[in-house]
């Protein structure tokens, strides 16, 4: 038995609650467009990103993981390991990096839930991303639990360099883990999903591309230029996205958020809102009254976290 379907199978019989998510769906892989279990049925996730580890590090335990399964009823989280802004970097301090990051895997994996390894960079650092999903892949391979995302958000690189750059972690990643989702970004900010929809990465399967938005900021424009990538066959998983302005501040845009959801929900697109941090900023959804790990009363939430919390808590019934 594998250490995968040994993972499973103690899910199963050790029990957790109803709303359990990997030993339902188990072992994830793409589709056509689409995300689907072990059994080829599709499924959402849906959840919420931590802030980057290099601002925000005392969030990254298993107790905030669990609070955020049972209270806000997520099914995936991501934890962004921040690269080279803020303190005690990967670039920096790349063990203590890797042990925020390990800890929310080890808290989706004991509350069975997915988790997105978010290399949460806007530049290429190849070597030291060869390094980190080398380990990585190595230590949760076997674990059904387990998404990369191999770069966050390119800012002005081509999608050559992009393309190049996922292409090396990729085989980095598959010489440890054969199946596990792969997610990989474009440029600007996640923004032209259009140029990996011409110019697809070949040769692997399971691969997902990224898209990211903040309703304020951007609108229909950005959904048809999904649409028309998702149209050509390109699996597109929206791995960040808030209701204010792309800078993460300003007032949020209900509206404009809620057509975000309706558009999603309709064509059955995974999706996390950013962030699960204390910043004095608008997509922050914590106050600094917030504890480290959980527990949190509604007095504790901005308004972007109760806004998120209650999508979650809707959307995601089992």
């Amino acid at each position: 038995m594998t250490n995968r379907i040994k993972h499973i199978a103690f899910l199963l019989l050790f029990g957790f609650t109803a709303f359990a998510q990997v030993s339902k769906h188990g072992q994830l892989s793409v589709k056509g467009t689409k995300l689907t279990d072990e059994k080829g049925k599709h499924v959402i996730l849906r959840g919420v990103s931590f802030g980057w580890h290099s601002f925000w590090p005392r969030f990254y335990n298993q107790e905030t993981v669990k609070w955020l399964k049972d209270d806000w009823k997520v099914n995936v989280v991501r934890a962004a390991m921040g690269i080279e802004v803020g303190n005690d970097t990967y670039i920096q301090n790349p063990q203590f990096a890797t042990e925020k990051i390990m800890a929310v895997v080890e808290g989706a994996i004991a509350n069975d839930i997915y988790v997105i390894i978010d290399w949460h960079s806007h530049n290429i650092n190849l070597e030291e991303a060869k390094l980190f999903f080398e380990q990585v892949s190595k230590k949760y391979g076997n674990y059904p639990n387990v998404i990369y995302e191999v770069f966050n958000e390119p800012d002005d690189e081509s999608w050559a360099d992009v393309k190049s750059y996922s292409e090396q972690i990729i085989k980095v990643i598959r010489k440890n883990d054969p199946d596990n989702i792969i997610l990989v970004g474009c440029p600007h900010w996640d923004q032209d999903i259009n140029l990996p929809a011409t110019d697809p990465i070949k040769g692997f399967d399971n691969l997902m591309y990224t898209v990211h938005f903040y309703a304020a900021t951007h609108k229909q424009e950005l959904r048809d230029r999904t649409d028309k990538a998702i149209e050509s066959g390109l699996p597109v998983f929206i791995s960040e996205s808030a209701g204010m302005e792309a800078s993460g501040d300003g007032p949020i845009n209900y509206d404009e958020w809620q057509q975000w959801i309706d558009w999603m929900e309709e064509r059955g697109l995974s999706w996390i809102t950013w962030s699960i941090s204390d910043k004095d900023e608008t997509c922050s959804m914590l106050q600094k009254s917030a504890s480290s790990t959980g527990e949190w009363k509604e007095k504790d939430l901005k308004e972007s976290g109760i806004k998120t919390r209650n999508y979650l808590r809707s959307l995601n019934k089992q």
